[in-house]
This record gives structure tokens, C-alpha cells and sequence, in this order.
């Protein structure tokens, strides 16, 4: 099948990728505001809960479908188009006002499913649509989380993830993730042979747990206890008892399953997001014990050009990790960092399956390790058997080249 060809270049008189993309970023308000009006439809008319699908389909079939018809987005602005656009309050406001639009979609479709008698079906519908929509919130707490140094955006970011209840995020990622990133030591790093069943037991109790203790050190220092309100982890708590008790109390109780629902089904959302990101990729330990810097060829990108804009760019994850602080509109695309097939919408929906994930990603991670399994982060119970399967031994690999040249 054959791509949609978009010029990434400025052409003479003409409209180009650089020139329009920007506003393509709106389409993270955009997907919330779908929700919205899957919520007033339910609501106003008599096909009620099949509205409550449209973002689920949006997510499963028309996103996968778009990343094929218009391929990858492989522009990279110039050093002049940097300087403008890293001072350019447009992509903050995006964020700004989609988080605003998240929060009204999950209040639209908690008021529409506690209003409607909706079959059982239709309230998976709902639940898995929000936890769809809670993905892009975890995109855009995610960017504002690591602008430490500006307090408007990181208090935005605990907001954002407010609406999930998941108030530790930005703690663990930032001071934890980001450190042992691509290593055993990592909670939120897939080791090959293990299923995503088996990471989310792993990643969601450790990443609590390692958040946790970054934050009482961190108030232990500054002799302050860890009950507090220096606490960041129980502000973003403060803010889902106050978001959640509101709707518990003006749409009455039977509300709350649906909030607790949609809040799990929106952890796995990133559960999957992180399990993809860095399946089977390992930095090697140096001689002074320390783990070598992260390098673009240490996380997987995928750079299929609407999910990625859905996701501010966090499928260009390889410089993502090499340069944390780089707002989402200057990530570039590095062609030699490790790709995924699809974009993250497609690959999240494959790791559900096991077999079919192992049978498009372990390939692709020996290809990555050039076939020494010892450089490959593998889980502890399968790693004899993959190292049976796919190691090739240095002297074998050049055993094979002399016979070729013989």
C-alpha cells in the first residue's frame, strides 16, 4: 500500500509539513472533545451506548489505518526553526487546554452512563474509551512533568494526571525511570520473554514503591516528614479527591466504579506504553559499575505521523531519552534508532497477544543485539530458553563468514 507523500521541506510558494504542523497538534484537544460528544449523543439520542465506542474505534482502526495511508514523518526543523519554536507559547496552551478538555470529557461521560440504563457492553465501551483518552493525558503529563524548572506546568502535570488517580507518575519517570532506564533495576524496562500481564505485576507496584521512597528522601533532607503538604505525590492525590468527590456526590455513588474502572484501565494504558518502549534493550555496565549513558539506540521509535502527533511526539522516544528537557515540537526523528512496525496504538493493542508480540518483537531485538543474547535485558525465567533459540556466538558468526568466503 502505497503512503500519502507530505513535503517536509519549504517549497518556493507553497505549503509544506514544516509550515503546517503545528497545528496539528490540536488533535490532542481534539480527542477528548470527542469523548464529549460521544457523552451529549448517548444522552440525546435513542442509539445511546453505541456512541460510547467512537473513540475506541478512532483508536483501533481509523488511527492505525491513518498511520499507513500517510506514513512517517521524518522532518526535523533547522537550527533557525528551533529558536522560534522553543519560545513559541502555542505547544504549552495545547496542552494547557486539553487537560481542561479531559477533565470535562470524563465529567460529560460519567454524568452520561449515570443518567442512561446502558446493557453492560456499553459501559465497557465507556470505560475503555476514557482509558484511551487517558493515554494522551499521560502523553501531555508526561511533557509538562519534565519542565522542572517551570511551576505553572509541573502543577499542570499533577492535574493531568490527577484524572486518573496516578499522582506518583512524574516522580517515578523523571527521577527513576529516566536513571535506570534499559536496565534490570527498572521497573518501567520489558525484559524480552515477558508478557505484559507479567510487567504490569512488576512496573505498577514498583513504580509506586520506587516513587515513594525518591520523595520521602527527598523530604528527609529537607527535614520535612513525609505526610505533608510538601509532598508532590498527595497533591495530584488531593486533586482526584476533590475531582472524583464531586462526582461522587452531584451523580451519587454508583458513579465511583466507573471512576475506579476507568482509572485502572488508564494505568494499563501506560503500562503498555512502557512495555513497549524499551522491550529487550539493555546498556552494558562498565567497569566502575555504572550503567552506560542512554543512547538513541537504547529505547524503541516509531515515527508513523498521526499517532505520533496524538502523542506529542513520544514515539520519538530515542531522543526523548537523550535529551529529557527537549519540549515535544523539537524531538527529532533519529533513522538509526531501533523501529517498531506500527505506531504505539497498533503495537499496544499487539502486546495484549503474546504470542503475536514475541513472534514481531524478539526477531527484531536479536537483530538489535546482532545475535549475543548477552546484551539483551531478558526475563530471569526465560532466559535459557531464548538463549537456546536465538544466540550466536561471536567465533560462530565469524566461522560462518569464512565459510561464505571460502
Amino acid at each position: 500500500m502505497t503512503t500519502l507523500n507530505i513535503q517536509n521541506s519549504e517549497p518556493q510558494g507553497g505549503l509544506s509539513w514544516a509550515g503546517i504542523k503545528k497545528y496539528f497538534f490540536l488533535i490532542a484537544i481534539l480527542v477528548p472533545l470527542v469523548q464529549v460528544f460521544s457523552a451529549y449523543q448517548t444522552v440525546t439520542t435513542e442509539a445511546a451506548g453505541l456512541w460510547l465506542w467512537l473513540l475506541v474505534l478512532i483508536n483501533v482502526v481509523i488511527v492505525p489505518v491513518a498511520d499507513v495511508i500517510f506514513g512517517h514523518d521524518t522532518y526535523n526543523p533547522t537550527q533557525e526553526q528551533e529558536a522560534a519554536l522553543k519560545h513559541d507559547g502555542f505547544y504549552v496552551w495545547v496542552m494547557y487546554l486539553a487537560i481542561v478538555a479531559h477533565w470535562l470529557a470524563l465529567i460529560t461521560t460519567a454524568y452520561a452512563v449515570s443518567v442512561v440504563d446502558l446493557p453492560w457492553y456499553h459501559f465497557l465501551g465507556a470505560i475503555i474509551g476514557i482509558g484511551a483518552m487517558h493515554s494522551v493525558s499521560f502523553a501531555i503529563s508526561h511533557e509538562l512533568g519534565h519542565r522542572v524548572n517551570k511551576k505553572t506546568q509541573t502543577w499542570v502535570a499533577k492535574f493531568a494526571t490527577a484524572i486518573m488517580g496516578y499522582a506518583h507518575f512524574n516522580i517515578e519517570h523523571n527521577k527513576g525511570h529516566h536513571k535506570h532506564v534499559a536496565t534490570p533495576e527498572d521497573a518501567a524496562s520489558s525484559r524480552m520473554g515477558e508478557n505484559v500481564y507479567k510487567f504490569a505485576l512488576r512496573e505498577l507496584p514498583g513504580g509506586f514503591v520506587r516513587a515513594w521512597q525518591l520523595e520521602r528522601s527527598r523530604l528527609s533532607r529537607q527535614g520535612k516528614p513525609t505526610w505533608s503538604l510538601s509532598n508532590e505525590i498527595i497533591h495530584s492525590w488531593l486533586m482526584t479527591l476533590v475531582g472524583f468527590g464531586a462526582m461522587v456526590f452531584i451523580l451519587g455513588l454508583q458513579i465511583f466504579p466507573f471512576l475506579i474502572l476507568t482509572s485502572f484501565y488508564g494505568w494499563f494504558q501506560l503500562t503498555m506504553a512502557n512495555y513497549i518502549e524499551h522491550y529487550g534493550l539493555l546498556r552494558q555496565k562498565l567497569d566502575n559499575g555504572k550503567y552506560q549513558r542512554c543512547e538513541p539506540k537504547h529505547s524503541w521509535n516509531s515515527n508513523f505521523r498521526l499517532s505520533n502527533l496524538i502523542s506529542l511526539h513520544l514515539q520519538r522516544h530515542s531522543d526523548h531519552h537523550a535529551n529529557p528537557t527537549r519540549a515535544y515540537q523539537l524531538l527529532r526523528d533519529y533513522p538509526e534508532a531501533p523501529q517498531m512496525p506500527t505506531g504505539y496504538p497498533t503495537m499496544m493493542m499487539m502486546t495484549l497477544i503474546p504470542p503475536l508480540w514475541y513472534w514481531v518483537m524478539d526477531r527484531k531485538v536479536v537483530a538489535w543485539a546482532e545475535g549475543d543474547m548477552n546484551l539483551v535485558n531478558m526475563d530471569g525465567e526465560a532466559k535459557d530458553k531464548l538463549f537456546t533459540r536465538y544466540h550466536k556466538k561471536p567465533a560462530d558468526q565469524n566461522s560462518e563468514t569464512a565459510e561464505v568466503s571460502l
